[in-house]
């Protein structure tokens, strides 16, 4: 397919087109062209008023259900949100049932997604079934995809577990990857431990119990060597344990999500199982020093940690929902209520270095992988926003900034 893009802004600090205003022609999926009042034939033409591109997104985390929880979301609807929402490239948990722990799982989902505009990623289980007992086939689930290995939200308890995968992975440059709670100190906690769990009567998890783990897991990457990615990290005294930790040199990073970011524990109040997630929403200061973490560059991405619950499990009483919210859609708009445009969207574009995975720039030659976006216009995240099959946006009937519109990338193209 020929694409032709007109009068559209570039945000790429990596190109020397970046804040320029163009057009740009793509033949099947390579960018030959960009420059002015280009004429060239295509076989569709994209003017929208405002447009803006970037180089693509990249989500690092993303649960879409299948296989297993197909009613919470499908793959083929997931990817179709992910790239409604700009982003070219997702991470997938192996939050599926069964869990996607050997490399004929790897395989199946990746089949799924082959030729979608969007690419898809497998994160593999760390250990067999997400059970923290023994290993999982990290090595042949490496050979047929996956980029990573984690429990999803799951933490291991047994130290001498993460160890020997930090050992054993740095045979084929794996990352390995360690959910940030010590569950003997979270207790049957739901919420952050603080005064608003007191006042509403909430089980509290103490920022503790993320710290005390952050702490033991780089202390054995210090001890093993290796690649380790702490995912979602949430307070202020986790962003100071890992910036310590990478200027003692260890190979370690991490990520926010948006939500933690621009939310805070003050949401509990409505009683609303939607902003019940893990890590738990803390304090306004636990934010402020999330958001100074990634500009930074302590943190290294963020992602949306996208995680479609059925209405069965999120519209009951508060301490009965499972925790998760969707995400996808909200991500740009609630970004850039914290971040002016050019940074959020570098941050948009972080991640994909740190997982192996190609990043194009925005210049002739290269292969388009695209966002496309309007920044700027000021609106309220309703259910008719919502593109996921499961509905539990912790970012309903929020005020968010900018949309989302859509990718291109070598295998097609995604508009809303």
């Amino acid at each position: 397919m020929k694409l032709l893009l007109k009068s559209i802004t570039i945000l790429d600090d990596t190109s020397k087109h970046h804040k320029k205003k163009l057009d740009i022609f793509i033949d099947h999926g390579v960018i030959k062209k960009i420059d002015k009042n280009l004429k060239e034939k295509a076989d569709k033409e994209v003017n929208i008023e405002n447009l803006h591109v970037s180089r693509g997104w990249f989500d690092s985390s993303v649960s879409f259900g299948e296989p297993g929880f197909e009613d919470r979301e499908t793959i083929a609807n997931g990817l179709d949100t992910a790239g409604k929402s700009g982003f070219s490239a997702v991470g997938l948990n192996p939050y599926t049932n069964p869990v996607l722990d050997h490399s004929g799982s790897i395989a199946a989902v990746k089949a799924k997604a082959n030729g979608h505009p969007v690419q898809l990623y497998p994160i593999g289980a760390l250990t067999n079934k997400s059970e923290g007992i023994d290993l999982a086939e990290l090595l042949d689930m490496k050979g047929a995809g996956a980029i990573s290995f984690g429990d999803y939200k799951t933490p291991l308890r047994n130290p001498n577990l993460l160890k020997i995968a930090l050992q054993y992975a740095q045979n084929f440059d794996a990352l390995i990857q360690s959910y940030p709670q010590e569950n003997r100190i979270a207790g049957n906690g739901m919420v952050n431990e603080h005064e608003n769990s007191t006042s509403l009567g909430l089980k509290g998890i103490p920022n503790l119990a993320e710290e005390l783990q952050i702490t033991r897991d780089l202390y054995l990457l210090e001890y093993t060597g290796g690649k380790l990615h702490i995912p979602t990290i949430s307070t202020e005294k986790s962003v100071k344990l890992i910036k310590e930790a990478k200027k003692k040199g260890l190979d370690v990073s991490c990520s926010v999500a948006i939500h933690n970011l621009v939310l805070n524990d003050d949401e509990l109040k409505e009683f609303d199982g939607n902003s019940k997630v893990m890590p738990p929403l803390r304090t306004k200061k636990d934010a402020k020093a999330l958001i100074k973490g990634l500009k930074d560059g302590t943190i290294d991405m963020v992602t949306t940690d996208h995680n479609p619950i059925d209405v069965e499990h999120k519209k009951v009483e508060f301490d009965n929902a499972l925790y998760g919210s969707i995400g996808l859609e909200s991500a740009f708009g609630a970004l850039c209520t914290q971040f002016e445009i050019n940074e959020a969207v570098k941050i948009l574009c972080s991640g994909k270095k740190r997982f192996q995975l190609e990043d194009y720039k925005i210049m002739e030659g290269e292969v388009a992988d695209l966002s496309l976006f309007i920044p700027g216009e000021k609106y309220r995240f309703t259910e008719k926003d919502i593109l996921s099959s499961s509905k539990n946006s912790i970012f309903l009937h929020k005020e968010l900034k900018g949309k989302a519109l859509g990718v291109i990338t070598k295998n097609g193209i995604i508009l809303k």
